[in-house]
């Protein structure tokens, strides 16, 4: 079980970088951008909106809020040539968690035919949607995650992409743009995994208690109910919660 007090901080025990540090603009991110636009041969395409949908809950949906987070991630190219997205919610199976700083990289949200950037309040809110750490920009994070994998799976070590696709069976639904629920014990799960409230709310279990989520923190603990659970998280992650990876929470988990 996670203790509040042992809550790990994000990768290598470093305050995590302002987005700043990622695209020059991103100080401005809760206000307007009617300064920037983007130009497709030439000719303005559109103005760029504030906030941007690219924020993603615990139950894989994305949304545009004005809130920051601590990890960033993709599921593949989802928009156009504007700042929009398209109709897909993914278009590919290796949906990974990212550090928001990595060898000083520079993006700028949204590039044409260039991945769209996510953004996660915290990592288990990541798990939870069915993504899981970057093998790249957070190695130590991965070789760990995949480590308890394994553990909780009792089976060999999965390549990647394997893992990806076992991911993938549990997350998503076939033919849909959604994701899928399960059914577990509510007095089972581990800290770090992630279930509906009775209310429809995503709450974050931690100890003998409930954490609803919101994309700005968490708001005070409730009693963990008893009985079946409506589970976010994918088995798979949840199996690697059990087995002891420790996902990075926001600091109001611990408020």
């Amino acid at each position: 079980m996670i203790a509040p007090a042992r809550l790990t901080a994000p990768d290598a025990q470093q305050k995590p970088p302002l987005l700043s540090r990622l695209i020059p603009s991103a100080r401005r991110e809760a206000g307007t951008y009617s300064e920037l636009g983007r130009k497709v041969n030439g000719k303005a395409l559109m103005q760029r909106p504030s906030p941007l949908q690219n924020r993603v809950t615990p139950t894989g949906e994305i949304e545009a809020v004005p809130a920051r987070g601590l990890y960033t991630g993709n599921r593949g190219v989802l928009h156009g040539d504007g700042y929009t997205l398209g109709a897909a919610r993914w278009k590919h199976r290796n949906w990974i968690i990212c550090a928001l700083a990595f060898k000083g990289r520079r993006r700028a949200l949204m590039t044409p035919r260039r991945w769209t950037e996510l953004f996660f309040l915290d990592e288990a809110v990541a798990l939870a949607a069915g993504h899981r750490p970057c093998a790249e920009c957070r190695r130590a994070a991965y070789n760990s995650w995949m480590a308890a994998v394994t553990e909780g799976l009792g089976r060999p070590r999965p390549a990647a992409p394997e893992a990806d696709r076992l991911l993938h069976q549990e997350r998503a639904v076939p033919g849909a743009r959604r994701l899928k629920t399960h059914v577990a014990a509510m007095a089972g799960l581990p800290d770090g995994a992630f279930v509906l409230t009775a209310e429809g709310q995503p709450a974050l279990t931690l100890g003998d208690s409930l954490r609803p989520w919101t994309h700005f923190g968490y708001g005070p603990p409730v009693a963990r109910p008893k009985g079946q659970a409506r589970l976010l998280t994918p088995p798979m992650n949840v199996a690697a919660l059990r087995a002891g990876y420790r996902p990075t929470l926001h600091p109001s988990a611990a408020a």
